[in-house]
């Protein structure tokens, strides 16, 4: 298996052409109260740990300042429920949320739902909850955002990584990462109070895509595609320097996709992966992620019946991501 620090040189077939890793911000950041135009990614079947019980609850922010939920199920052709549509969270001079991590769901008594996700609106990092019945109506005056530090604008995604032992247990460890417009990827930790950076390193600008699989008390790990079309697993050490791993999963034709959304599907991964160019949404089964060996199985095209804002998913309390 073929395996790669990023920053350093050779094996250009990664596409990863990484500058000098940018030394960690001291700031501490407190708390403030495949398409039809394009050809499908080729595929194997027996994708490790794949199950039609596998579902992954995709979110997204609508036109009426609030969110959208619809269940997806790994059949195929993948099967898709009804939306949840959940109005009036947000009620901002800045529009409607964007970038956003995963949002936690806890039931609650009386067929109730507590949902809890950070945001980036008007260039400041939020945390949003809010309690949801069943029919997806907000219960009054739930809705609260708690406002971190600025300096969050200009980001293309966000993704939140908290590592829990078990479910019983507190997470030992909730970490930030982002990439902004030029291409620069950064980790951040919570202190509790707030968040502080713990690394930057440039030279992603080619990467679309970040779908996290993996949460392990030693490292996360990413999903993500390319400009040139191919497929790579991102391992990231919770170590410092920041210093992510590549390794390639597959070499071509999915440049497509803007966005992939990953949830827990055996000892693998159930992906839905976005071309907004062209209004699509793909599914695929990911085995356990092993390099080039990896399984993928292509479940077909996937009938969201909304075209919102900007894409993410809802999760359990506990969620325990093992695909890498």
């Amino acid at each position: 298996m073929f395996r790669k620090a990023i920053g350093l040189t050779g094996a250009a077939g990664l596409a990863l052409t990484l500058g000098t890793a940018i030394q960690p911000a001291q700031a501490v950041q407190t708390s403030q109260a495949a398409p039809a135009t394009a050809a499908v990614p080729t595929t194997a079947s027996g994708a490790s740990g794949a199950s039609a019980a596998c579902v992954l609850a995709v979110g997204s922010f609508n036109a009426q300042w609030g969110q959208n939920k619809q269940i997806v199920t790994a059949t195929a052709p993948p099967t898709v429920g009804p939306a949840l549509r959940t109005s009036n969270i947000y009620q901002s001079p800045f529009g409607v949320g964007v970038t956003p991590t995963t949002f936690s769901e806890t039931p609650m008594t009386g067929a109730r739902m507590a949902r809890v996700g950070k945001i980036v609106m008007g260039g400041y990092l939020y945390d949003s909850s809010a309690i949801v019945r069943s029919d997806g109506s907000l219960m009054r005056g739930s809705n609260v955002l708690k406002r971190y530090g600025g300096g969050w604008g200009n980001l293309r995604f966000l993704v939140q990584a908290r590592y829990k032992a078990t479910a019983a247990s507190k997470p030992s460890r909730t970490t930030l990462y982002a990439q902004d417009a030029s291409g620069r990827f950064g980790r951040w930790t919570d202190l509790g109070t707030g968040f502080r950076n713990t690394g930057y390193v440039g030279g992603l600008s080619t990467m679309k895509a970040f779908a996290l699989i993996a949460t392990t008390a030693t490292y996360d790990m990413f999903l993500v595609n390319n400009r040139a079309g191919g497929l790579y697993t991102l391992k990231i050490p919770t170590t410092s320097p920041l210093k992510p791993v590549a390794t390639p999963v597959r070499t071509s034709s999915w440049q497509s996709f803007e966005k992939m959304i990953a949830a827990p599907c055996g000892t693998g991964s159930v992906v839905l992966a976005i071309d907004r160019d062209n209004g699509g949404y793909w599914l695929y089964t990911v085995g356990h992620a092993s390099g080039t060996k990896t399984v993928i199985k292509g479940l077909g095209r996937s009938t969201l019946s909304w075209g919102d804002f900007d894409h993410f998913r809802f999760a359990p309390a506990y969620d325990p991501l093992n695909g890498g």
